[in-house]
């Protein structure tokens, strides 16, 4: 009777788990989607601004209350408009994120309104589900041109503009209302490229009422490109680290919940319990450095066999092809595949915003992102919270989630950092004492400063500002 009930407890278990999975859209954000020398983020510090002088000043302190965890610390916005105005809808990690904010608002009693400033002129699904989601939680969905939308910017009690591309929206449409709506715009902010430094994007950027960043690096970066390159000074800019979902959190915290993915995961893709994983989990391009993770993975091998090292069969998996319409780039990691005859080896899996089953069914994270590294890089805490540890490359906002040697192993960029990547690859399969450590480490760091909580109370103070500098701004005009 007892082992009745029992298997009835385990069966449940893992309904609930394969259920749990469609809540995933949103709280994986990161998918397709950095502060060099020290670990800059400090566990009570939530947000940063730079002074009237474009000088950093000292850090806004903001406590991790639990009296006002979570979506409780946005009850201010209770019945206030906002408008949330995105470049685009896709399944990349900034529309997502800011939709992300839609449903914390929506939870909390916001109004809220929701424009996407290019769409392309074909049908899309994926815009199409999109949006549906959002109407689904009541957000209200409209065209980007047209007197209604010029009615919500003016009527919002607070505009947030999603990338610096969407910039080119206000003069578009708003035109001669741009002054009237600046004063309550916050900018959020998530790249790290050159090419989003022009003119026509970002020249109202000094006169909105602040702007949001992901990583103290890229704020960084942000404050003297802009200076140098168009002459022009950055707003009170805050930066808010993001936070895992509570869905997330639930899975990743679930030991019957993580062994069915991993079973599920590692049948589909040909490989036993045993063997070791190695994943890189982003949109496949250059910039994501997959070529360079395979050139290191490929020598791991070699090393591996030449020394004759005692370790599992290990696997490399990319996860973020795009199957539909292989790009050059993703050709040629595939053509080194077989020329290394590492089919057997390298799994390559199709994009995709559900991330939990194979953040369970993996053993190692890498984070290979070039030149400035990520922005932020929301699948590191992502892969911390299911105690993976991290082989991330030292730029961006990876250098402010991993601390090096403690819950990962940082290497240089480039092809000056493939070696690097190597060694680390190979301390892993054969360390298997210090990966779990490790792992544990990484969980723990998550649990202190990257949980959604958090996210939301550093959201709540930045908001909070941007309506108290709107109010000010309205009284005196």
């Amino acid at each position: 009777m007892a082992k009745q009930a029992s298997n009835a407890w385990i069966m449940q278990k893992k309904k609930w788990s394969l259920a749990v999975l469609a809540l995933f859209s949103l709280s994986t954000a990161m998918v397709f989607l950095m502060r060099a020398a020290f670990d800059s983020c400090n566990a009570n510090t939530a947000a940063r601004f730079e002074d009237d002088n474009n000088r950093v000043a000292a850090p806004t302190v903001i406590r991790h209350d639990g009296a006002a965890a979570g979506p409780r610390a946005l009850r201010f916005m209770k019945s206030r408009l906002v408008l949330l105005v995105s470049h685009e809808l896709s399944l990349s990690g900034g529309p997502l994120l800011l939709m992300e904010l839609a449903f914390l608002l929506r939870g909390v009693g916001s109004e809220v309104v929701w424009i996407t400033s290019q769409k392309p002129p074909e049908s899309d699904e994926v815009i199409y589900s999109l949006e549906n989601k959002m109407l689904d939680r009541g957000v209200q969905v409209l065209s980007a041109k047209g007197q209604k939308a010029i009615d919500a910017a003016l009527k919002a009690d607070l505009v947030v503009l999603n990338t610096a591309v969407a910039g080119k929206w206000l003069d578009a449409v708003l035109k001669e209302n741009v002054p009237r709506v600046l004063p309550k715009v916050l900018w959020w902010i998530h790249e790290m490229r050159g090419h989003y430094f022009k003119v026509e994007y970002v020249k109202h950027l000094p006169f909105v009422a602040g702007a949001m960043i992901d990583s103290h690096t890229t704020a960084e970066y942000w404050k003297n490109r802009t200076r140098e390159r168009l002459g022009i000074k950055m707003p009170k800019t805050y930066v808010v680290h993001l936070g895992n979902s509570k869905e997330l959190m639930e899975v990743a915290e679930d030991s019957v919940s993580r062994r069915v993915l991993r079973e599920h995961v590692r049948e589909s893709l040909g490989v036993r319990n045993e063997d070791l994983l190695f994943a890189i989990i982003n949109s496949v391009s250059r910039g994501k450095g997959q070529d360079l993770f395979l050139r290191a993975f490929h020598e791991s091998l070699q090393i591996i066999k030449e020394k004759k090292l005692q370790v599992p069969s290990m696997h490399a998996v990319i996860v973020g092809s795009d199957m539909d319409k292989q790009t050059k780039f993703e050709t040629e990691l595939r053509n080194f595949v077989i020329e290394k005859k590492l089919q057997d080896c390298v799994h390559f899996v199709n994009k995709t915003l559900t991330v939990a089953p194979y953040l369970a069914s993996i053993d190692v994270l890498v984070q290979n992102s070039q030149a400035r590294g990520e922005c932020f890089g929301r699948i590191t805490i992502e892969a911390m919270a299911f105690q993976l540890p991290v082989l991330g490359t030292a730029a961006g906002g990876t250098m402010e989630i991993v601390v090096n040697g403690t819950t990962g192993l940082l290497h240089p960029l480039g092809k000056e950092g493939v070696s690097s990547l190597t060694t680390n690859i190979v301390k892993l399969a054969t360390h298997v004492e210090r990966r779990l450590t490790m792992g544990k480490k990484g969980h723990e760091r998550v649990k202190e400063r990257f949980l959604e909580p958090h996210m939301v109370q550093r959201i709540a103070f930045v908001l909070r500002e941007v309506l108290q500098k709107a109010k000010n701004h309205h009284a005196n005009s």
